[in-house]
């Protein structure tokens, strides 16, 4: 099913069905489709059509989903823009996407040659726009989301994902998920990321299910939303879950109406999936991806054989392989870097053809991340294989050790990078961050991790702090921790 043309469908198959809803409003199948062919009559009269960009700015909420489907009914595709960039950091994403209209709060210009756009003309009003009556755009290879990565190396690239893509996904997605129109979604991350877009919005959407948005997680109001609104499933990232679950014990939500909850954007320790289906009553499926491979290439069963600490089976339509520097695929238990190959892998970076090759090759996606598959075909994500930590010429995998870290009761969150050493080439430092109420000294915690681990996989030092930062997604943001590394007393031994 062709995005472009889901308004339609959903209008005339069930047009009374609740649709999308936020804090504000509440849209039926009818009302979306209304509100959608008002959006693309503004873009239209804007002079927006097919290859167009489109550049939306606006935290959770309906008319981020409303000008989504309304650009992709005209052709056009979409960058989403987190809304707390700076205006540099906004400036280069809309002059690197080359897009010509900005949908944001206010109306603001954010570059020169953009066309500003405040959410509210989305609403339908007099003075704006009309409804749209040509028939949508039908194209599988149009562009459709241009993704910004988050940079870790020079300026962000766009990634290029084109319908197909997003198609493929989201029938993976529904499949392995077994999403049907019965489901109801709860989003609670944002909507400028790939995560949101598909898993949250455009699988449960296509499936016939409802979404209700809120503007982002809120552990003051999560579950109560829960016991309210009923929903069936929800996205999150680990933080988040190591945060509900470090909730005083007298927390005790009616968690009934949910069937899992998905785990990603971060590896999660096998304690902290398996103590939280204990304490909630509802599963955990963790799944891996990235935005080059439209958010996701392997989830655990939810009703299957979850193995906690992997990131699960491929998806059904995805080959997944491990190999080494050569390119060589590697078999069961042995460590290399992750490949992904499928109808979900991305077209490439925008404007950058060189680095796109590189990504690339021969149909597989390199993803940057290390792994190992187990004997029964289940994938563990040990690190990055920049991050990999080279000890006096012994490969350490960070989250080896950020497991046993987090294995250490209290301990709320662990964080594992390399820090250069003339001798060594790398020591192992690590960050740890303790639930409230709870402590650890360096010392215990030392004391932990030589019960658990081999001499030169230890921590030469570990710094106990208040909280670990976290990048606008919700994961660890280790640049930030390396930056904070002259500031650290240096490790008096090894």
């Amino acid at each position: 099913m062709r995005f472009s043309k889901l308004p339609d469908l959903r209008a005339a198959q069930a047009p009374n069905a609740p649709c999308v809803a936020d804090a504000e409003a509440s849209l039926s199948n009818r009302e979306f489709h209304s509100r959608v062919l008002v959006a693309a009559g503004l873009f239209a009269e804007l002079g927006v059509g097919p290859g167009d960009v489109v550049a939306i700015m606006l935290p959770n909420q309906v008319e981020f989903v409303v000008a989504m489907f309304a650009a992709w009914r005209l052709g056009a595709a979409v960058t989403p823009l987190n809304p707390g960039l700076t205006d540099t950091e906004a400036a280069h994403q809309l002059d690197d996407s080359g897009a010509k209209v900005l949908v944001n709060a206010t109306g603001q210009a954010g570059a020169t040659g953009v066309q500003p756009l405040p959410a509210s003309a989305l609403h339908g009003a007099v003075q704006y726009g009309a409804h749209y009556a040509l028939p949508p755009a039908d194209d599988a290879a149009a562009l459709a989301l241009l993704i910004y990565t988050s940079g870790t190396t020079g300026l962000p690239k766009g990634v290029m994902l084109d319908h197909a893509n997003l198609e493929a996904m989201a029938d993976m997605s529904r499949l392995s998920l077994q999403i049907t129109a019965a489901d109801h979604c709860l989003l609670v991350l944002p909507l400028f990321h790939v995560n949101g877009i598909v898993a949250s919005i455009l699988t449960p959407l296509s499936a016939g299910s409802r979404v209700t948005i809120r503007a982002r997680f809120d552990i003051e109001t999560f579950f109560a939303d829960v016991e309210r609104l009923r929903p069936t499933y929800f996205s999150a990232v680990p933080t988040i879950y190591a945060v509900l679950n470090a909730l005083p014990v007298s927390v005790k939500p009616d968690t009934s109406s949910l069937r899992y909850g998905i785990c990603g954007a971060a590896p999660a320790s096998a304690e902290l999936l398996t103590s939280f289906e204990a304490r909630y009553g509802f599963p955990l499926v963790e799944g891996y991806g990235l935005s080059e491979g439209t958010c996701a290439s392997t989830i655990n069963p939810f009703n299957g054989v979850r193995k906690a600490g992997t990131v699960g089976l491929p998806f059904i339509g995805q080959r997944v392989a491990v190999a080494d520097a050569a390119g060589r695929h590697l078999p069961a238990g042995q460590t290399g870097e992750v490949l992904v190959r499928g109808p979900n892998v991305m077209r490439g970076y925008l404007g950058k053809p060189e680095e796109s090759a590189q990504a690339v090759v021969d149909g597989w996606l390199r993803t940057g991340d290390l792994g190992r598959f187990d004997a029964d075909g289940y994938l563990s994500i040990v690190g990055r294989l920049k991050e990999m930590i080279i000890r006096g010429g012994e490969n350490i995998y960070p989250k080896e050790i950020e497991d046993a870290l987090s294995s250490f009761p209290g301990v709320l969150e662990a964080a594992v990078i390399g820090a250069p050493h003339e001798t060594l080439g790398e020591i192992v430092i690590a960050y740890v961050a303790c639930r409230a109420g709870h402590g650890a000294t360096p010392a215990q915690l030392n004391r932990h991790c030589a019960e658990r681990l081999t001499r030169y996989k230890r921590p030469a030092a570990i710094h106990v702090i208040g909280s670990l930062p976290k990048n606008p997604v919700g994961k660890i943001d280790k640049r930030k921790l390396r930056a904070m590394l002259p500031t650290m007393p240096q490790p008096q031994s090894l």
